[in-house]
């Protein structure tokens, strides 16, 4: 959806993209219109919209409130009427970033079922997402990206294991350092105790003396 800085990205056939779930929707607008202006900016025809909007609504589960405007939409609701237009534009390539997180278990299900109908189609999926399931289950290939660099690129259970075989270590070394600082933090504490138990059979020695004078 931008220019990229370095490099070059050759698309060959209709891409659809799902990376914000408000994307593409105006807040004033009612569900409805926003299907008509979401698929025009995927690249839909209005004959294309018309002849596919009883299936978008009906997907999305949200004919009760199609014609109420999507700023008293909730997210999930904002999700699934996107979701739903980009997976009636019959793309070629989809682009999906984490927008799954969102919406109840019957839309997901929904939604999971799509793309997995997508794959079988032997159409392009890009994936952006944490939930390593997903990648596991319909990804040909990872790419494990950390602070922008790649870190590990290949078959996907493979980079799935070393990742998080890394943050299992750096888990692990965060127990290390906080078990580190806690002896740290106790050691102190003991010193502070002796030197007070120190001070306080010092004062009463000399309490001793002055009683005995």
């Amino acid at each position: 959806i931008m220019k990229p800085n370095k490099g070059k990205i050759i698309i060959q056939g209709r891409l659809s993209a799902l990376i914000e779930v408000t994307a593409g929707f105006h807040g004033e607008l009612s569900g409805r219109e926003n299907v008509y202006l979401n698929g025009t900016i995927m690249g839909m025809s209005k004959k294309e919209i018309d002849d596919k909007f009883d299936e978008i609504v009906e997907f999305s589960g949200l004919a009760e409130f199609i014609d109420t405007p999507v700023k008293r939409y909730s997210s999930g609701m904002h999700s699934r009427l996107g979701f739903s237009v980009a997976a009636h534009m019959n793309p070629d390539i989809l682009l999906v970033d984490e927008v799954l997180a969102v919406g109840d278990a019957s839309f997901v299900s929904r939604c999971k079922e799509t793309i997995s109908e997508f794959k079988r189609q032997g159409k392009t999926l890009i994936l952006v997402t944490h939930d390593l399931d997903s990648v596991s289950r319909w990804c040909d290939e990872a790419i494990w990206l950390e602070k922008g660099v790649i870190k590990e690129q290949g078959e996907p259970q493979l980079v799935i294991d070393r990742y998080l075989e890394q943050v299992k270590q750096k888990e692990e070394k965060h127990l290390q350092d906080v078990n580190v600082e806690n002896a740290k933090e106790d050691e102190f504490r003991i010193e502070q105790l002796e030197e007070i138990g120190d001070k306080s059979a010092e004062l009463g020695n000399n309490a001793k003396r002055c009683g005995n004078r």
